[in-house]
């Protein structure tokens, strides 16, 4: 497998983020090539990136209005408090197990 320095890749490859950010996606096709670097940020441990051909690329699939339905669906979720059953407004944070007020609220901390 083609493998680049960081940065150092040539035209015609892209990463998944790179391909999603220009409509496209990787459409079944194999790994192309390959980006390897020392990062100080991860106790200088080799990461590594995956390029695939642009070429080969395919575009996004559009969103159908069930995609669309499902996904409300899953955010609702994440926003109903299991406490209360109210709707918070926000994603619940998973730390405290429901909304705010609820963890707040003297009567629940017994």
């Amino acid at each position: 497998m083609p493998t680049f320095p960081f940065r150092l890749a040539p035209d015609g490859y892209a990463t998944r983020r790179q391909l999603r950010a220009a409509g496209l996606r990787p459409g079944g096709q194999n790994i192309a090539a390959q980006l390897m670097w020392f990062s100080c940020r991860y106790g200088r441990r080799v990461r590594v990136a995956y390029l695939y051909r642009v070429d080969r690329a395919l575009p996004v699939r559009p969103m159908t209005p069930a995609k669309w339905a499902a996904l409300a669906l899953a955010n609702a979720a994440r926003r109903t408090c299991p406490t209360c059953r109210r709707d918070a407004g926000y994603v619940i944070p998973a730390s405290l197990g429901c909304c705010v007020t609820c963890a707040e609220s003297p009567s629940l901390a017994a």
